[in-house]
Order: structure tokens, then sequence, then C-alpha cells
């Protein structure tokens, strides 16, 4: 197996591949339309559902969505470079919202609860600061557990 570049990597998402590439340039992380279809609405075919999909958002005024993805040669399942719809985080999280499935459900319930959260960290700063330090902390704590452990095992090994 061919290793990938660094910026043409495979993401998990619920046990299935997502294809994605970093824009160097931008510090952009670009993710493939059809791989994100694919996993929120179990569609045979992927590319068949977001040529539907885009041909409603332009029907109902959604053309910006729609043009700010873009073609960009990512490898295939069968190996082969081939044009790839892809979309930034910030046009899939738009595109995500946009699909009726009830797959896409949890998601969608997941980024209202970010933008909520969002929203009253805007209304009082106090919660946002909060929110950092609790995950500073747990951050801290994970290091210094897996610290400890590694230091654990490394005088078990030189008994």
């Amino acid at each position: 197996m061919r290793k990938q570049p660094k910026n043409k990597t495979i993401a998990i998402f619920e046990g299935a591949q997502i294809r994605r590439h970093w824009d160097e340039e931008k510090e952009l992380w670009y993710f493939s339309v059809s791989d994100i279809i694919a996993v929120l609405t179990k569609s045979i075919d992927p590319v068949a559902y977001w040529r539907k999909l885009k041909e409603r958002l332009l029907k109902e005024g959604g053309n910006e969505t729609v043009t700010k993805c873009h073609g960009l040669k990512m490898v295939a399942p069968d190996g082969k470079m081939r044009l790839t719809d892809v979309a930034d985080t910030e046009v899939m999280l738009r595109l995500i919202q946009s699909i009726p499935s009830p797959n896409a459900e949890p998601f969608k319930l997941w980024l209202a609860r970010v933008g909520y959260e969002r929203l009253e960290e805007t209304a009082d700063p106090e919660i946002a600061i909060n929110r950092q330090n609790s995950t500073t902390a747990h951050r801290l704590i994970s290091k210094i557990i897996k610290l400890n452990v590694r230091d654990y095992a490394y005088h078990l090994t030189n008994l």
C-alpha cells in the first residue's frame, strides 16, 4: 500500500473512510463531499445523491454553498486519482445541515448544541473561560496519567 502524503490523508468517521486534503497556503482541511454523504445517508450511490442535492440547493437559492465546493484529484477506491468535489469545514457543515436524512440528525443536534454553547459564551465570557480551564485540566490529567504509566513500565523493564 502506498503511503499517503501528509496533506492527503484518510480520516475515519463511524468506521468509514473520509478522504481529506490539507491546503498549506489557506491552512484549511478539504473533505470529500461524496464520502461525507455516504456516511451520513448510507446511500448506495453517494455521487448521485450529491448531484441531486446540488440541483435542489441551486433551485432553493443555496448556490453559494454549491459554488464553494471545488474539484480536487483524490485517490479513489480503485487506487486511481479522480476528480472529487471537496469542501472546507465551514461549507461541509452547511451541506450537512441540508441533508434530509435521519443518519445526519445526531450530527445536526451536535452542531446545534455547539452553536448554542458558543452563543452563551459570547453573552457571558466567563463560561468560555471555565470551559477552557476544564478542557486544559482534563488534558493535563490525561498527560500525567500517560507519563506515569510509561514511567512505571520503564521501571518494570529495567529492574
